[in-house]
């Protein structure tokens, strides 16, 4: 199994740092896990319509150079389907049926290009809230890890 978590932007803050490599060392007793940063855009102050669309699509070009046709995709998004910790689990159990990888995408401060979001097999939210995306790295990481905990029946998640 490998666990590859798709991210545009580079991570500055050092204790995000940590807590992501916590997580994928406890993440690794499961399976490869590969954490892969894109750079993202400069986008201008009051950037138009069309300059964003063109963000979006350079940036959704540098995420899907990165996607396998075999590959069981989830991307975050705003609009995505909320889910709960155990409804994650689930989600996770049926996608290890249909792949050997399973990618997490976080796009860029505008968002997920639509291409991105098609190809997703699931759009998924963890909240209405937005969240820094350096910040959803590390939540994201830590809800997959309890998702695998859950399937186990630990303790962790309570």
């Amino acid at each position: 199994m490998r666990i590859k978590i798709i991210s545009v932007g580079k991570l500055k803050e050092k204790y995000l740092t940590a807590g992501i490599a916590e997580y994928v060392k406890r993440l690794s007793r499961f399976g490869q896990v590969e954490i892969v940063e894109l750079a993202d855009e400069k986008t201008p102050d009051r950037a138009s319509e069309k300059e964003n669309a063109q963000i979006l699509a350079k940036e959704g070009d540098r995420i899907l150079a990165k996607i396998s046709d075999r590959d069981f995709v989830y991307s975050m998004a705003i609009e995505g389907k909320l889910i709960s910790s155990e409804e994650l689990s689930t989600s996770l159990e049926q996608a290890m049926q249909q792949a050997s990888t399973l990618v997490f995408i976080i796009g860029g401060s505008l968002g997920l290009d639509p291409r991105v979001k098609k190809r997703a097999n699931a759009l998924i939210s963890f909240g209405r809230i937005t969240l820094p995306h350096q910040l959803m790295r590390l939540v994201l990481t830590e809800q997959i890890y309890r998702a695998f905990m859950i399937r186990e029946g630990s303790p962790y998640h309570k």
